[in-house]
């Protein structure tokens, strides 16, 4: 995939910041909630590139409205990675989230991109058809405002082909892709029947995650942000589908949502990340539990054929998937050349997320609107939790394109890791992670993986919150025939492990559009999530200023 530029896109949306004359108001939307076709009467739109600047006036014109994001910062790590312009985080603040040793081997200061929310920018509209309706929807950019490229993780995984495994920045796998880095869809929508909408579209776990992750799925500060396994319900690549039909309703005080992929055939028609899907989700506000609001959701969601690609490495004795390594250092001598493994599962996961508000401050300003007074005590607690199980897929591939990339050379099953060739392009595919021909120990059965989070908010005042997060990631064994002792079990992707990420941040609002943000976020890997780990901890510390019109 080529390397892209938004310098025309950002150069639009200050175009439209002088000229557009219409007025808009939006407001952040609960997890499962109804867009509304009409909105309240709102500031008027930007009449100058002061006003775009130092007001909340939106960027409007007959309900099109042109948003955005730019979020810029630098970061010191203990152990970092240097920073990658394709990659959507630009930087490595997690440890290990892509399972390989490129990551995490050197300390000092590095370019922090996107520390709090993703740069980009887009366009979304609103526009009444009468009785009620609106025709909805909403296309968008995702950028890194440093390189100027839109994120690309295909394009960070194919640079890592051939390359030294020391050499490598951040070839990860991820759900932005270029052109499709963001969401494409369109649909209707009514205050009474709901909204339907068809296109790339959010996953409703990627949504749950931004609405109950304490740290928003900032990228500096969490690992459900940085990673997308949580949002894409196992693998990172199906936090968004693209040719989704998603339903979205209120029916009292219940919020109800629907979402499908439908299944083309087993060759990832359309771009899509996986053959076929589904997910529900139902929650809902409830108020007279003490002196706030809490609000709960549950969500269920299952994907065939789904695909994970991780960059891989040669070992010493022929092991392409990166040498037994124990102590901090245990770096090899030699650093063995990177290829793709793609490897297809089905997925099941549920989670349960949940808030508690007993009266806070207005969230960041909402672009149009001004926040409102606040009442009671200023803090929210949030808590979630996801279970996920992964199988061997439907259909097993001999070939197939993921990303517009050919993938090919299916590992034979039963085959262990010394006898597994690349194909000559680079590329490998897994589709026996699951089952007694996975060629690891005796074989392998089902993976069960656990996610639990907990944080809260407290506004200090009005324009300044102390954000804390922890999060807890549990493996399961899934291997037999090989020993998972606490000493052995670093050495064996396949051996339950955990991790546990902390963070702190303060973020202050100094202007409607603007904020100032530094945190902290400490990571740590044990047992079989930390194989191909060169170090087994991180400390990130960000700051940064985020723009957002």
């Amino acid at each position: 995939m080529k390397k892209l530029t938004i310098v025309s896109a950002v150069g639009f949306g200050l175009a439209v910041a002088a000229y557009a004359p219409a007025a808009f108001a939006d407001s952040y939307p609960i997890v499962t909630k109804s867009a509304m076709p009409s909105a309240p009467p709102a500031p008027a739109t930007c009449g100058s590139i002061w006003d775009f600047a130092f007001t909340s006036c939106p960027l409007t014109w007959y309900g099109f409205t042109v948003y955005g994001t730019v979020d810029m910062g630098g970061s010191y790590m203990t152990h970092g990675t240097p920073f990658d312009p394709n990659f959507p985080t630009g930087a490595g603040y997690l440890l290990g989230a892509g399972g390989t040793g490129a990551t995490n081997r050197l300390a000092g200061f590095f370019p922090g991109p996107n520390g709090l929310s993703q740069s980009n920018i887009g366009i979304k509209w609103n526009e009444p058809v009468g009785a009620g309706w609106a025709v909805v929807g909403q296309a968008e950019l995702a950028f890194d405002p440093y390189s100027l490229l839109l994120s690309n993780a295909p394009q960070a995984m194919q640079n890592s082909i051939g390359q030294a495994e020391n050499t490598q920045a951040l070839p990860y796998d991820s759900s932005r892709w270029g052109w499709l880095a963001g969401q494409i869809y369109t649909g209707v929508s009514n205050p009474t029947w709901g909204t339907l909408t068809f296109g790339r579209t959010n996953a409703l776990l990627n949504d749950a995650i931004v609405a109950y992750d304490p740290m928003g799925a900032s990228y500096a500060f969490s690992p459900i942000g940085f990673s997308g396994k949580t949002a894409g319900a196992g693998d990172t690549e199906d936090a968004r589908w693209t040719t989704a039909i998603r339903y979205r309703v209120n029916v009292g005080s219940i919020r109800l949502a629907a979402m499908v992929q439908p299944i083309f055939g087993s060759q990832y028609w359309g771009y899509n990340p996986n053959n076929g899907a589904f997910a529900a989700g139902i929650g809902g506000d409830v108020r007279g539990i003490g002196p706030g609001v809490l609000s709960m959701d549950f969500f269920g969601t299952y994907e065939r054929d789904a695909v994970n690609i991780t960059a891989v490495y040669g070992g010493a004795a022929g092991n392409p998937f990166g040498p037994a390594q124990g102590t901090a250092l245990g770096w090899p001598t030699t650093f063995p050349a990177g290829f793709l493994k793609a490897t297809i599962s089905n997925q099941t996961s549920f989670m349960w997320v949940g808030k508690y508000s007993f009266g806070s401050y207005a969230p960041a300003p909402v672009v149009g609107k001004e926040p409102p007074p606040p009442s009671g005590i200023p803090l929210t607690l949030y808590w979630g939790y996801e279970f996920i199980n992964f199988a061997n897929p439907s259909d097993s591939q001999s070939a197939f394109r993921d990303d517009g990339f050919l993938f090919a050379g299916p590992i034979p099953a039963g085959a262990g890791a010394g006898a597994v060739v690349p194909s000559a392009n680079g590329t490998v595919i897994q589709n026996n992670a699951f089952n007694i021909s996975c060629g690891s120990g005796t074989g392998c059965f089902s993976e069960n993986f656990q996610v639990l989070w907990t944080g809260a908010k407290y506004g200090i005042t009005k324009d300044l919150d102390v954000i804390t997060g922890w999060y807890h990631f549990i493996q399961s064994t899934y291997v037999t025939g090989v020993s998972c002792s606490p000493a052995n079990a670093p050495n064996n992707s396949r051996c339950a492990g955990w991790m546990d990420v902390a963070s702190v941040v303060l973020d202050w609002r100094f202007l409607p559009k603007w904020d100032a943000y530094i945190g902290t976020m400490y990571s740590a890997a044990f047992g079989g999530i930390a194989n191909a780990d060169r170090v087994r901890t991180n400390i990130s510390t960000t700051a940064g200023v985020r723009f957002r019109f």
